[in-house]
C-alpha cells in the first residue's frame, strides 16, 4: 500500500526554485532518509507534506485515513505532567475518555469501550512512559510539570508525542539534535522496530546507515531514490559518476574523430557526401552530461609540538559548583595520544568534567597537575550564542589572535572552509554550520595539545562531519569527545569513559557493548546467565588493550617520526634538485644536505622495519 505520493512537484522559496517536476512514492513500512546539500529544500519538502507550504505545481497525496506524525516546534509548557502531555497527543483516545467520564448513554458507552480496546488505550500510559524513559526522562521526571523544562528538553517531549502516535507516516527533521548519545541510540532501536513508514532528514550517518532502507537524494531540483542505506547510496553514486565519466570520454573521442574527418574533407568533392553524413551523425550524438561534483569539505587542525606524558593528571578530584558536588573520586590521566569519548545521560556531569579538564572550572578538591606548556582547545555548542552578531569571522579571529596578521587570520579560517567571502560575512548572516566552523577555527587557533569537543556536530552536515573525522584522525593531540553521534564516537574514540552515579570510570567494551548495557538497563531485568562469561571476556579485552597500549603509542610515535622525516626529505630533495644551489658554488652546503639526506634514508629504513614489526605484533594480538 502506498501511504504518500508526490508527483511532478514544484516548490519555490522566495522565487528560487527548490524542486521542479519532482516525484516520490512512499510505501507502508518503508523508511527513507532524505539527504541533499544545505538549502536544497529538504525541510521545505517536509513542510509541504504537512500542508504548511503550498506547492507551486504538481501534487502531494496522502492515503485515505493515513495518520501523519511529526515533531512540533513548540512543545506544551504548562502544569500538565510530561506523561499527560504525551498521552494527550492521541486526540481520539483523549476525546473518548472525556466522553466516557461525562456519562454517555449505555449504548454509546459500549461503543466507546470497544473503540478504546481497539486502539489499545489501556496500554497507552505504559507505552508513553517507555518512550519518555528512552528519551531520558525517569519516572520522577515524567511526573513533573512540562513548564519546568528548558526548550531542548521540551523538544524531546515533542518527539515523544510524535513517536507515541505510531502514525502511518512519520516525518522527522534532525531528530537527534536535542538528544544525548543514550537517547540517540534508543531512537535508532525504536525506528528499526517501527512498523510505519518514515521520512527522516538527518546528518547522523550512523542513523542513516542503520535505520533506513532507502535514500531520497534532493539534487538539481529533482528527487532520486536509491535502495539501501547511506553507505549503499554513496557506493551507487560513485559508480554512476565513474560510468558517466567513462561515457563522456567515449562520446568526446567520437566527436573529435568525426569532426576531424569533416574538417579535413568537407571541401573535397569526392568526400563531400561522406563529410555531410558525418555531420548528421555528429548532430545525433548524445550531449556530454556534466558531472556535478560538490567540492569536498576539508578541515585541518594545526599540529601541536609533542609533550611528555602525562599532559594532565587529576588525583582524587571533586568537581562541582559552589556547595553542589557533581563528580567525586576522579582519578584521571591524559596523554597526548589519548582519544576518549564520554558516555552517560545528560545531567550526569559530562560537561562539568569537560569544563574541569579545560580549566574553565577549578576542582573543589584533589590534586590537578598540568604540563606548564599544555594548551587546551575547548569547543561547546553554547559558545555560538557568545559570538558577536555584528562581527565577522575575520574580526573574531583578529580578536582571538591579536599578534597574528590578516593573512594568518584568513589561513586559520580557511582550514575550516571559511573562504574569503565567508570570512567577511556578518555572524548574524552565517548558517548554523558556518558558525560551528568558526567555533572550530577559534578553538584550534593556538594548535592545542588537548582538544575537548562538546557536541561539535549539531549543525554540521554529513560532509562536514566526515571532514571532522578525517581531521581528527590526522590530529596529533589528545581528544576528549562528547557527542550524540555514534558514527563519530566509533571512528574517533579509542577508549570510553562512563560518567554516571557521581563519578567517572572506564567503560570496558565498545559502543555495541554500551548499546547492550542500555538495553538491559531499560528492560530492568537481571543480566542473563551468560553475563559473567561476557564480563570476563570484556575484562580480558580491556587487559589486552592495556597491554597493547605501549605498542600502539610507539606505533603512533614511529608514524609521526616517519612523516616528519619524509617532509624533511622532500625539502632537501627540492633544494638539491634546484640548479641555483650549484650556481652559488657552496660545496659544503651541498655536502651537508647530501649527508643529511643519506642519514634520513637510513633512519627511514630503520623506522619502516620497526613499523612492520609493531604492526605485525598488534595484528597477531
Amino acid at each position: 500500500m502506498t501511504v504518500l505520493t508526490i508527483r511532478d512537484l514544484t516548490l519555490r522559496m522566495a522565487g528560487r526554485p527548490l524542486l521542479e517536476g519532482a516525484s516520490l512514492q512512499v510505501d507502508t513500512g518503508r523508511k527513507i532518509g532524505l539527504v541533499g546539500r544545505n538549502g536544497a529544500g529538504k525541510s521545505t519538502l517536509l513542510r509541504a507534506i504537512l500542508g504548511e507550504v503550498a506547492p507551486d505545481g504538481g501534487e502531494i497525496r496522502l492515503a485515505a485515513r493515513a495518520r501523519l506524525g511529526h515533531v512540533a516546534q513548540e512543545a506544551p509548557a504548562g502544569e500538565e505532567s510530561l506523561l499527560e502531555v504525551v498521552l494527550a497527543a492521541d486526540a481520539e483516545r483523549a476525546a473518548l475518555l472525556a466522553e466516557l467520564e461525562a456519562g454517555p448513554e449505555p449504548g454509546r458507552a459500549a461503543e466507546i469501550h470497544e473503540r478504546l480496546i481497539a486502539i489499545r488505550a489501556e496500554a497507552a500510559p505504559a507505552r508513553a512512559a517507555a518512550i519518555l524513559a528512552g528519551l531520558g526522562f525517569d519516572a520522577a521526571a515524567q511526573a513533573r510539570p512540562s513548564r519546568e523544562y528548558s526548550g531542548g528538553w521540551r523538544m524531546r517531549v515533542s518527539l515523544a508525542r510524535a513517536l507515541f502516535l505510531e502514525p502511518d507516516l512519520l516525518l522527522l527533521d534532525e531528530p537527534t539534535n536535542h538528544l544525548d548519545l543514550e537517547a540517540a541510540l534508543w531512537l535508532e532501536e525504536w525506528l528499526r522496530k517501527f512498523s510505519g513508514a518514515a521520512i527522516v532528514i538527518s546528518h547522523d550517518r550512523g542513523l542513516l546507515d542503520r535505520c533506513v532502507d532507502a535514500i531520497a537524494h534532493l539534487d538539481q531540483r529533482r528527487i532520486a531514490l536509491y535502495p539501501g542505506n547511506f553507505e549503499s547510496f554513496l557506493r551507487i553514486r560513485t559508480e554512476r559518476a565513474q560510468q558517466q565519466a567513462a561515457l563522456n570520454a567515449r562520446i568526446a573521442a567520437q566527436r573529435a574523430h568525426m569532426q576531424a574527418f569533416v574538417d579535413r574533407f568537407r571541401a573535397k568533392a569526392t568526400k563531400a557526401r561522406q563529410a555531410q553524413s558525418r555531420l548528421k551523425a555528429l548532430e545525433k550524438l548524445p550531449p556530454i552530461e556534466a558531472i556535478v561534483e560538490e567540492a569536498p569539505t576539508r578541515f585541518a587542525f594545526p599540529e601541536p609540538e609533542p609533550l611528555p606524558p602525562p599532559i594532565l593528571q587529576l588525583r582524587n578530584g571533586v568537581a562541582g559548583y559552589g556547595e553542589r558536588v557533581v563528580l567525586r573520586g576522579l582519578d584521571i590521566r591524559l596523554d597526548q595520544e589519548d582519544r576518549i569519548a564520554l558516555l552517560g545521560a545528560n545531567g550526569n556531569g559530562k560537561s562539568t568534567l569537560a569544563k574541569l579538564l579545560a580549566g574553565r572550572l577549578a576542582p573543589l578538591a584533589g590534586e590537578m597537575h598540568r604540563d606548564r606548556r599544555l594548551r587546551v582547545g575547548y569547543f561547546a555548542q553554547h559558545q555560538a550564542d557568545e559570538l558577536d552578531p555584528a562581527g565577522t569571522p575575520l574580526s573574531h579571529m583578529a580578536e582571538a589572535l591579536p599578534r597574528a596578521n590578516e593573512t594568518q587570520h584568513r589561513a586559520q579560517l580557511a582550514r575550516f572552509g571559511l573562504d574569503a567571502d565567508r570570512a567577511e560575512t556578518r555572524v548574524a548572516s552565517l548558517s548554523g554550520g558556518e558558525k560551528a566552523r568558526l567555533l572550530l577555527a577559534l578553538t584550534t587557533r593556538e594548535a592545542p595539545h588537548l582538544l575537548i569537543l562538546d557536541e561539535p556536530t549539531n549543525h554540521l552536515d554529513i560532509d562536514a562531519r566526515e571532514a571532522l573525522v578525517r581531521a581528527l584522525a590526522d590530529y596529533r593531540g589528545a581528544v576528549l569527545l562528547i557527542s550524540h553521534d555514534p558514527h563519530l564516537v566509533e571512528l574517533v574514540a579509542d577508549r570510553l569513559w562512563l560518567v554516571a552515579d557521581g563519578t567517572v570510570r572506564p567503560f570496558e567494551g565498545d559502543l555495541e557493548d554500551y548499546r547492550a548495557h542500555l538495553a538491559e538497563r531499560a528492560r530492568g531485568a537481571a543480566r542473563p546467565a551468560e553475563a559473567p562469561a561476557r564480563r570476563d571476556e570484556r575484562r580480558e579485552r580491556a587487559e589486552q588493550r592495556q597491554n597493547l597500549a605501549p605498542l600502539r603509542q610507539r606505533l603512533k610515535a614511529v608514524e609521526a617520526q616517519m612523516a616528519k622525516l619524509g617532509e624533511e626529505a622532500r625539502v632537501i630533495d627540492g633544494a638539491l634538485s634546484d640548479p641555483r644551489l650549484y650556481e652559488r658554488n657552496k660545496p659544503d652546503l651541498i655536502a651537508r644536505a647530501t649527508a643529511r639526506r643519506a642519514a634520513i634514508a637510513r633512519e627511514m629504513e630503520a623506522l619502516e622495519t620497526e613499523w612492520l614489526t609493531l604492526s605485525e605484533a598488534l595484528e597477531a594480538a
